[in-house]
């Protein structure tokens, strides 16, 4: 089913149904994606207890994101049934012109943003040719929040607010660990996510005493991303001084703990960017440098139960001997038992902390995707990728069909129609986005009558062809405005 074939007039009337809710299909959704309506019964059976039910719930939090690959999208999109004449080849090749042409806009955007976060790179090889003063660093450290910030949006990536604790501090884990952030430790500190859906897991349930699993659906991001900048260690021990009314020494005392799970090479001055996958809801502050990892009630009850009983046994027995004992050498084997019992009870302790360790180390060696330069290539590429899917959706209607800016809630809604009906999926189409990159290419103009006007397919890819051909041409010289080189001091 083509888009224009869902843009009919009868569609254009004011009854459609809105853009936020598309009628459902029977097909299953994509993973990453929240689903069509389910029937009353099935929502009434699942309780909304916690923020990331509400995350899947709300019809109006759809994700931008479509979970579908260009190349998959371009084949349903250029089918020959689907356009007039010959004009299916030529929209092949006008999409194949803008797709590389959206990668070359996002390549030059990417080398921006190397230059700017090369200050802050902890992974850098590269020998310091510059220096900054403090201003001209938070300069640049604020142009790298808004580039990346641009490039998630583009990348249709959702903000997570870290002042929001419901979402990022939980009780609940689904490792089984008891996990603690110190969230005031951070100078910058941005995570955003893609793909809130859910996974089926299986686990042991406690109610049958462990020996069978259960189902369950456990809440997970398909994609995490956490950027971070520790403040400087002078400035956190002035606010915990303030915050807990202590002494400098005392204050000190705090900060390097509450730090201690930080290697040496983490630094204040850096930026560190992460990407995960696949992160379960409840474990999101296992994405953290900072974080610490508590026992829980459980294990509490168990090792202080064990540990309580074998000293309490120790210590009678010893008393009992040191009564009785007359040989100096009977009296320090029954000391070395009792030092003996107390440090195997404090190495159960030691060994279930490592425990709990390796299985953090062990989930997140498996989750992670990218670090630091890596993660802006990457979302350099996804953002490419979900502008050329949208745009690819958005021509195939305007190019068929004369529309008004008055309609455009109608093809908004005609092209979340299309992926429902196609793929399944139930998607917020980012419209406004498509057509202002379409309008600044020359692809698409709006007259002052309001009307749109699209290039057809053959001319649509000359035109792109005509920007390659002049892009070297009027690329402007790099300019930087921060810093200075060094000229006869030596290279730090």
């Amino acid at each position: 089913m083509s888009a224009v074939e869902v843009l009919t007039p009868s569609s254009r009337d004011h009854g459609t149904a809105h853009a936020g809710a598309p009628q459902a299909t029977t097909e299953t959704p994509l993973a990453g994606t929240a689903p069509a309506s389910e029937p009353a019964a099935a929502a009434s059976a699942e309780p909304h207890h916690d923020v990331m039910e509400e995350i899947l719930a709300h019809a109006d939090d759809r994700e931008k994101f479509i979970p579908v690959t260009r190349a998959a999208l371009m084949e349903r999109l250029t089918r020959p049934q689907s356009w007039r004449g010959n004009e299916a080849k030529d929209a092949r090749r006008f999409f194949r012109y803008l797709d590389y042409w959206r990668q070359a806009s996002y390549s030059a955007h990417l080398l921006e943003m190397g230059q700017t976060y090369e200050p802050f790179n902890p992974d850098s090889d590269l020998l310091v040719t510059r220096k900054y003063t403090d201003a001209e660093k938070a300069t640049l450290q604020q142009r790298l929040m808004e580039q990346t910030q641009l490039l998630l949006e583009q990348a249709n990536y959702t903000r997570i607010d870290p002042a929001d604790v419901k979402l990022i501090l939980t009780s609940d884990s689904h490792y089984g660990l008891d996990l603690h952030v110190d969230m005031h430790a951070f100078d910058e500190l941005m995570i955003y996510y893609r793909g809130a859906t859910k996974r089926r897991l299986h686990r042991r349930d406690a109610r049958k005493l462990y020996l069978f699993k259960e189902e369950y659906d456990a809440p997970i991001f398909q994609r995490l991303l956490v950027l971070f900048k520790l403040k400087p260690f002078e400035q956190r021990v002035d606010e915990v001084m303030s915050a807990q009314k202590c002494e400098r020494k005392a204050a000190e005392r705090i900060v390097r703990k509450l730090r201690g799970s930080l290697g040496a090479e983490v630094s204040a001055d850096s930026i560190y960017l992460k990407l995960f996958k696949n992160i379960p809801r409840s474990d999101i502050e296992m994405c953290f440098p900072n974080t610490t990892v508590k026992f829980r009630l459980f294990d509490k009850l168990r090792l202080g139960v064990t540990a309580g009983g074998g000293l309490g046994m120790g210590v009678v027995g010893t008393a009992t001997k040191l009564m009785v004992a007359a040989n100096p050498i009977a009296l320090a084997g029954a000391v070395a038992t009792l030092g003996g019992l107390a440090f195997r009870q404090g190495m159960k302790f030691i060994h279930k902390r490592n425990e709990y360790m390796v299985t953090m180390a062990q989930n997140l060696y498996f989750h992670a995707l990218a670090d630091n330069r890596g993660v802006m290539t990457v979302l350099a590429d996804r953002a490419a990728e979900e502008d050329i899917k949208e745009e690819m959706l958005l021509y195939s209607v305007l190019a068929k069909d004369t529309v008004h800016v008055n309609e455009l809630a109608d093809v908004d809604a005609a092209v979340e129609q299309q992926l429902l009906n196609t793929f399944g999926l139930n998607v917020n189409f980012d419209l406004h986005d498509a057509l202002d990159r379409l309008v600044n290419d020359g692809v698409v103009t709006i007259g002052q009558d309001g009307w749109i006007r699209t290039l057809p397919p053959a001319e649509a890819a000359r035109h792109i062809d005509s920007l390659w051909d002049n892009y070297l041409d009027e690329l402007p010289d790099p300019t930087r405005g921060e810093g200075i080189e060094f000229e006869d001091e030596p290279l730090g």
